[in-house]
């Protein structure tokens, strides 16, 4: 029966297909892969499920943990982990070694100064043949893609102004100064891209 409490949200409903085709064809091996900023948990379940042979590692701040929880408990996956907190900005983070990153609708909400410091913190713990996979709306050659684009980035501002739509180019200058290398950049629906990195070393 399903939990009335969980938090829900109806883009991770309608982005999960799409992504995990992509994610099927990124993640072959059987690894842990990382979800920096799980938010509601239904990305975890779902792919942890259709990826049996990922081990899924969700992650996110404290408040989010026992929401995440309630999906995990439902889900009841031997491949699924159980959330741990993880806030970007702390020194420490509870892994000694990634193989695999997976983040979603984070980039646009942290600030810039967060983003650096997300990178800063993948190039101590990525693994030499790491891949990491970028979900979310960017802006390319300091250009919106979209009108709906646009808004959602002024709505972000408004909210934060710390926060707004990344620009592609300057993600992959600072994956770049890490050793990761763009390998795809997929096209998703509503304005999204999926971008794939790996790291040089493989």
């Amino acid at each position: 029966m399903t939990n009335p409490g969980k938090p829900f949200s109806q883009s991770c409903e309608n982005n999960k297909n799409p992504i995990l085709q992509i994610l099927r064809q990124v993640f072959t091996q059987p690894i842990t892969v990382w979800e920096i900023g799980s938010g509601s948990g239904q990305h975890a379940c779902y792919f942890a499920e259709q990826l049996p042979h990922i081990i899924w590692q969700p992650t996110d701040k404290a408040e989010y943990l026992p929401g995440i929880q309630l999906w995990l408990n439902e889900a009841n996956l031997n491949n699924l982990m159980p959330p741990l907190q993880l806030d970007i900005n702390q020194s420490d983070w509870p892994c000694q070694a990634v193989d695999g990153v997976f983040t979603a609708n984070t980039l646009h909400i942290i600030s810039l100064a967060e983003v650096e410091t997300l990178f800063k913190r993948m190039a101590v713990l990525l693994s030499p043949a790491a891949k990491v996979c970028i979900y979310g709306p960017f802006n390319y050659q300091g250009s919106f893609t979209s009108d709906s684009n646009q808004r959602f980035d002024q709505w972000l501002k408004d909210r934060d102004p710390l926060s707004g739509i990344r620009d592609f180019e300057y993600i992959c200058k600072l994956a770049n100064a890490i050793g990761l290398e763009l390998q795809y950049d997929h096209s998703m629906p509503a304005n999204n891209r999926l971008l794939v990195f790996q790291s040089f070393g493989n």
